[in-house]
């Protein structure tokens, strides 16, 4: 990923989106509660490791069977507990699952207006 743009599969946007099935970036400022979300929302299955890796693995099994759209609602709350570098490996992850994938992937990071430019600053700062 690019520091200086978002790449395709990601959306950052302050518009109204359909978000049925979103994270809510308040209850995932952690990893913990952040992989806690992503198995609820994206029904990972039962033995998925709560890890990078792990969701690595699991997003490359999902990406096999059917197109996958993760959103995150208030995302300039996604992982703002953790060291900067975590958002980074999540859009790492995604990009991964994207490169590789037989389907489609996408990412919809949604904010409030006046939180988008941080929350673009902090996408592009580790990409």
């Amino acid at each position: 990923m690019r520091a200086t743009e978002s790449p395709s599969w990601l959306e950052l946007t302050a518009e109204q989106v359909d978000a049925a099935g979103a994270v809510p970036g308040a209850a995932a400022r952690t990893r913990a509660e952040l992989f806690t979300r992503l198995a609820e929302t994206l029904d990972l299955p039962g033995y998925f490791g709560r890890n990078w890796d792990a969701l690595a693995d699991c997003l490359s099994d999902l990406v096999e069977t059917g197109p996958v759209t993760l959103t995150v609602e208030d995302a300039d709350q996604l992982l703002v507990d953790e060291p900067p570098a975590q958002l980074a490996t999540l859009l790492d992850v995604f990009d991964d699952a994207w490169s590789h994938g037989r389907h489609p992937v996408r990412v919809v990071l949604r904010t409030a207006p006046e939180r988008l430019p941080e929350l673009r600053r902090r996408v592009t700062a580790h990409g």
